[in-house]
């Protein structure tokens, strides 16, 4: 297929060629490694989501959605005692996991796609009355595509206002769903041409630290449940929702449509598993800000540095990752907010060079508020890195211009937890625990952890579903 977004027509389309290995994919065609993987993935989700109980957001969240059930709510939601509908619970559970933005990141497609994918594959499974295996297999399939979609655009969306998380994690719960729910092949195609007029995803929040962000996962995997039944039910969708003259790409991306490389959508399927590639979050803030917060971390640590000894600081960074969390530059160095925190360079860079760290209690209000890492913040420039290799890696260097005139600098190429450098299965239980303490006891993350880890092995979705969430 060539890269122009809109190829001649030859052969089956994207949309047909994806539902075939979703409805054909078997848990036994699946490697062991990368089924392994995937049970982490989860693990990692259901901690987060956890975690994400804390804070307000979730239940000014929980509030709208137990409204918008008015009490016919029979579907649990993971780490709360509430019961919502179905769709309802898929979009708190999306909002939950991507919450605190430390789910993980897949590089080249730039999408958080577990936090719309298991939403999804956790309620339909359930309500198709399937086990935990069919749950499994769907997530992966789902993460096989939803992964190649958003690489198609080689890092586009972003530069032109729009989130692949929710726009490209709707295509991927529409086959999720699907799949659970018995669609033929045929019809898993026209869903995904129905996907086209459900998907969104602004990424307008990052002017003002606004929350919207937060429900694009779960409101992908309710156009994709949408999407689905429409289907099922024979409602009819557009043949090409991908290289159609008005399909995704060209609609969404403009001018950059013709950058596009349509083959990615649908390249080794079966063969290559991108679900191994997906990188885990080590701190809770955009992945693009990572490797610079840990270059600041490391360089404090090297050198002893101390923030009065510091005059100016240079963060080399893509120039893919600019929009997002450089500009707009008052808000970067006075964040407003933890969201606009947690897509700051200025603000990481100043926090890791202050403290050395940058975890969950640097979101905090009295964190935020802290002077004397505002003050540093203040001084954080950015440039363009000249060989940035993204978005295979989310590259970033730190330059620290001392009181004395002495500079030091430390590069972090590879970012940690990039498939080259990826944060292990041990170190993801570690983070499971962690985040669980925020909210229930060592006995209960133990209990859940095991659960997670054995959730392809003879347990009803329901029962998983169950499990998951709080006591009332």
């Amino acid at each position: 297929m060539s890269n122009s977004p809109t190829p001649s027509v030859s052969g089956p389309t994207i949309a047909a060629r994806l539902a075939t290995f979703v409805a054909d994919l078997t848990p036994q065609q699946v490697p062991a490694a990368v089924l392994e993987r995937a049970r982490h993935l989860l693990l990692d989700a259901v901690g987060i989501a956890h975690a994400s109980t804390h804070y307000d957001f979730a239940h000014r969240s929980l509030s709208a959605m137990t409204e918008l059930s008015a009490g016919a709510g029979k579907t649990p939601v993971i780490g709360l005692a509430t019961k919502l509908s179905m769709r309802d619970a898929m979009l708190m559970n999306g909002i939950l996991i991507h919450g605190l933005d430390y789910d993980d990141t897949h590089a080249a497609g730039v999408i958080h796609a577990t936090a719309s994918t298991f939403p999804c594959a956790l309620g339909c499974t359930a309500q198709a009355g399937l086990d935990g295996e069919a749950m499994l297999t769907a997530y992966v399939a789902g993460m096989e595509v939803g992964t190649r979609l958003a690489s198609v655009a080689k890092g586009g969306f972003h530069q032109v206002g729009f989130h692949p998380t929710g726009l490209i994690g709707a295509f991927a719960c529409t086959l999720v769903a699907g799949r659970l729910f018995g669609l033929n092949p045929a019809q898993l195609a026209m869903a995904q041409g129905i996907t086209l007029s459900v998907a969104s995803g602004s990424l307008e929040f990052l002017q003002d630290g606004a929350w919207t962000k937060r429900m694009h996962p779960g409101w992908a995997a309710v156009a994709g449940l949408t999407a689905a039944t429409m289907a099922r039910h024979g409602f009819k969708g557009p043949d090409r929702p991908y290289e159609g003259r008005f399909g995704v790409f060209n609609s969404y991306l403009g001018p950059l449509a013709k950058d596009c490389d349509l083959s990615l959508a649908t390249a080794d399927l079966g063969e290559v598993w991108e679900l191994a590639k997906v990188t885990v979050k080590p701190l809770p803030a955009c992945h693009f800000t990572h490797a610079c917060a840990d270059a600041a971390a490391i360089l404090r640590e090297r050198h002893g540095l101390r923030v009065a000894d510091i005059a100016a600081v240079r963060a080399l960074v893509p120039a893919e990752v600019v929009k997002t969390v450089c500009e707009p530059v008052a808000t970067k160095k006075r964040p407003q907010n933890s969201y606009d925190a947690q897509f700051s360079i200025p603000y990481a860079v100043a926090t890791a060079l202050a403290k050395g760290r940058f975890g969950l209690t640097e979101l905090d209000d009295a964190a935020l508020r802290d002077e004397q890492v505002l003050a540093l913040a203040a001084k954080v420039e950015y440039e363009i890195d000249p060989d940035s290799p993204f978005p295979t890696y989310y590259s970033g260097e730190v330059v620290v211009t001392l009181n004395d005139g002495r500079e030091l600098r430390h590069r972090e190429h590879i970012n940690r937890g990039a498939a080259d450098r990826p944060i292990s299965n041990a170190d993801v239980e570690r983070k499971f625990m962690d985040n669980m303490a925020l909210v229930a006891s060592a006995g209960r993350a133990a209990r859940v952890r095991d659960l997670v880890l054995a959730i392809d092995r003879d347990c009803a979705a329901i029962d998983i579903q169950r499990a998951l969430a709080a006591r009332g």
